[in-house]
């Protein structure tokens, strides 16, 4: 693998300084959605809102305490790029089709050279020789425990593609999300990189599309991403995904808990939701980064019986390091946490 690839899937110090532009000329007004006359949800937003600005970016979040249904919301409407938060509902539509007897967990999938695609690539970095094969709930795992593409990419295919999760999502009665390609396509998208057919990827087709993007090939692609309706949420659309798993109601009762007990064991994202909550917080959830993108959803379980908060917190176009954009989130669930503890309805 060329090193141009990494660089270019990892923050880099060029695309921070376009983020910044960006979201100097881009940043909207705050739109809060709190219940009116309810006080106390109202400072909470001014709150959240205030947090936010520590980002360097635009921030959604959606947080809703699933018990109550009290709800506090910024920007929650507006859409942003998931990034691997995406997983979660390819993830909802994969298992959706386990239930209906369409695919089996322990059914194995073989790993071809054209499944190896860039980006946490655990698959692509250890198994570049034919001859692999792994379970649906191994591939299931690896998307969801350490965000490997490779892995969700032929996940993606065994949910019945992108299409097939996106109208899972509208029957479900959620019309923020939209799942609408690969993560080799959401990457190429975002560097500006022309890929050949899906049928003659091979990580070596993938390091020289990326390597002949010239830098101002990548500003115009960049500058272009976040605008881009494809593999978008809102926090709204995301937390109320969110709010359906944590009920269980989207699955057989035993598909319902794997789904919530992979969830609890991601491996990624620790400064995030997680960053500042007591230590022994459960926390369900799962990352997204890419360019000035960095994101977190997930559902946080609050103790002494206080309930549960579903949470969907988005940045895009930040013009800070992922550090301050993680801090900025890991502070604004620690204030969403500590306000349904202590201010039950």
């Amino acid at each position: 693998m060329k090193k141009g690839l990494l660089a270019r899937m990892v923050i880099s110090p060029v695309v921070l300084l376009l983020a910044s532009a960006m979201a100097a000329a881009q940043v909207p007004a705050l739109t809060l959605s709190s219940p009116k006359g309810d006080v106390a949800l109202e400072r909470l937003e001014r709150e959240v809102a205030r947090l936010s600005r520590n980002s360097g970016g635009i921030v959604g979040v959606t947080a809703i305490h699933i018990e109550t249904g009290r709800r506090v919301s910024l920007n929650g409407t507006q859409r942003f790029p998931m990034a691997s938060t995406y997983k979660v509902p390819i993830a909802v539509q994969l298992l959706a089709r386990v239930d209906k007897g369409e695919v089996k967990l322990d059914q194995m999938v073989e790993i071809k050279q054209t499944d190896l695609h860039p980006g946490s690539g655990t698959l692509t970095d250890l198994f570049n020789k034919p001859g692999l094969a792994l379970s649906v709930r191994n591939l299931l795992e690896l998307m969801l425990l350490i965000s490997d593409n490779s892995a969700t990419d032929v996940t993606l295919r065994l949910a019945g593609g992108a299409d097939a999760v996106t109208a899972k999502m509208r029957t479900l009665g959620i019309e923020g999300i939209n799942v609408s390609g690969s993560t080799a396509e959401m990457i190429a998208t975002w560097i500006g990189a022309k890929l050949p057919p899906e049928e003659k990827w091979t990580p070596e087709v993938f390091d020289k599309a990326f390597d002949d993007v010239t830098p101002d090939e990548q500003k115009a692609a960049t500058k272009k991403f976040d605008a881009d309706p494809r593999n978008t949420s809102t926090p709204d659309g995301m937390a109320d995904l969110l709010v359906k798993i944590h009920r269980k109601e989207l699955h057989k009762a035993d598909t319902a808990e794997l789904l919530l007990d992979i969830l609890r064991r991601c491996r990624t994202g620790n400064a995030r939701l997680k960053g500042v909550l007591p230590a022994d917080t459960i926390v369900a959830h799962k990352t997204g980064t890419i360019g000035g993108t960095t994101n977190d959803v997930g559902i946080i379980t609050l103790p002494d019986n206080a309930g549960h908060i579903a949470i969907a917190a988005f940045v895009k176009s930040s013009e800070k390091e992922i550090a301050a954009r993680e801090r900025a989130i890991a502070e604004i669930a620690r204030a969403v946490h500590d306000f349904f503890l202590f201010h039950p309805k």
